[in-house]
């Protein structure tokens, strides 16, 4: 029988410690994450009945799926979601396209107060966004844009975390790779076509999933300078489900179910693209 030393055991016994622990942890997330998603889901096939029961049901009596057809009636949902679909395009556009131009310049192009640049971009990822409405609601109030497109989707193009993010990519690519490109004449649109993003797919991906998403989810912004359905986002379209019938007892099976059909576009993009995603936002974390 062969002999396992005391050092190989240690090591089995660590090895399988964090194991444990990785799974332990891997349920905890899930619990975290999933049970209020189960809740969502459950409660918008729910009776009223059956959410304002105490203790709570954890599984319907009976099935009403009848929630969603009220959710999509009620209410212009529809137009919500055509008005999402405007504004989270527009966006997602100007800012992609801002950042990887931005990016490009700050790591490939020379000028005078680069550095300074890149600086004021830093400095703006550490301003919450909170913090500038007041003065980004004045502005827009006073050029007459309250209850409009543009008026919702400029100040939301601000594109400091995609600057961020491609640059630190694009100083990850090979050097040499960039200079051959050089000797051979290419210019600076030459050389960002046909080297810099073919080499860049999965964190430009990872970038226009997280602008997505966030654009998808924005809801404070368009909440005050919407101040009806024609411009008003899905996020702001729910809050109207709340109040639709009774103020004061809120029929939460259509609002979750109105929930539902909302995240469900989103979460179809990201389960596709998140292979990608998360290739490209550790790209460059280890250069080999």
């Amino acid at each position: 029988m062969k002999h396992i030393g005391p050092q190989t055991l240690s090591y089995r016994r660590r090895e399988r410690a964090v194991t444990v622990l990785g799974y332990a942890a891997m349920v905890c997330v899930l619990i975290i994450v999933g049970v209020p998603l189960f809740w969502i889901v459950i409660t918008s096939l729910k009776d009223r009945s059956d959410i304002y029961t105490q203790p709570a049901v954890y599984w319907p009596h009976s099935w009403h799926p009848e929630n969603y057809s009220h959710a999509t009636t009620t209410v212009p949902f529809w137009t919500f979601l055509r008005n999402s679909l405007i504004v989270t395009g527009v966006v997602s556009v100007v800012k992609f396209a801002l950042g990887v131009f931005s990016a490009y310049g700050l790591v490939f192009l020379r000028f005078p107060g680069k550095n300074i640049v890149f600086l004021v971009i830093i400095a703006a990822l550490m301003v919450p966004n909170q913090i500038t409405v007041i003065s980004n609601y004045a502005f827009i109030a006073q050029l007459g844009w309250r209850n409009t497109f543009q008026g919702i989707i400029i100040p939301l193009c601000g594109v400091a975390f995609g600057t961020f993010l491609m640059r630190n990519h694009f100083l990850s690519l090979p050097a040499e790779v960039i200079e051959a490109a050089r000797m051979d004449d290419a210019n600076w649109w030459r050389l960002l076509i046909r080297v810099v993003l073919p080499m860049s797919g999965p964190t430009m991906v990872a970038f226009a999933v997280v602008t997505l998403v966030t654009e998808w989810n924005e809801y404070l912004w368009p909440f005050l300078m919407a101040d009806s359905a024609e411009v008003a986002t899905l996020p702001v379209g729910l809050t109207l489900l709340q109040n639709t019938e009774n103020p004061s007892v809120t029929n939460w099976g259509p609002v979750m179910a109105g929930t539902v059909l909302t995240v469900l576009p989103i979460l179809i993009v990201f389960l596709a693209l998140q292979r990608h995603m998360i290739k490209g936002l550790t790209s460059g974390a280890v250069k080999g």
